[in-house]
């Protein structure tokens, strides 16, 4: 069984927001919902109901994954002061492309859960500022 941190970070990681309320989340609860074949359920009844095994793919593959990409990100912003130094030369993309990589998981992890990506995962090119 999920503990409620990994079905938060699932919840989070396919892009939707937080529940916000002190009544736990269960299936008469939860606002969103994944349709699986023929059948509507909530995500806290998909990730409740998940196979031991397809329980271990989503902690061991996705979830730990994820972690450490979401982590990565921030600490990518370390080198944006510095463009080279001795042999070493910065990668001026280098978050862009550690968050289409955390992106790109994250899509996997929703196709893996038979879920569509929520508002808050981007699925498109990144927006960019542009100062004229």
């Amino acid at each position: 069984m999920l503990t409620d941190a990994q079905m938060t970070d699932a919840r989070r990681y396919a892009g939707y927001a937080a529940a916000g309320t002190t009544m736990p989340i269960d299936a008469n609860t939860d606002v969103v919902f994944v349709q699986y074949g023929s059948v509507t359920m909530s995500l806290w009844t998909r990730l409740s109901t998940l196979s031991a095994s397809e329980e271990a793919v989503l902690t061991g593959i996705y979830l730990a994954n994820l972690n450490m990409l979401e982590a990565a990100v921030p600490l990518a912003g370390d080198n944006l002061d510095t463009t080279s130094a001795a042999v070493w030369t910065h990668n001026p993309q280098e978050v862009r492309d550690r968050l289409a990589l955390f992106n790109q998981w994250a899509l996997r992890m929703c196709a893996f859960l038979g879920l569509a990506p929520g508002p808050g995962l981007q699925t498109g090119p990144a927006a960019a500022l542009v100062r004229g």
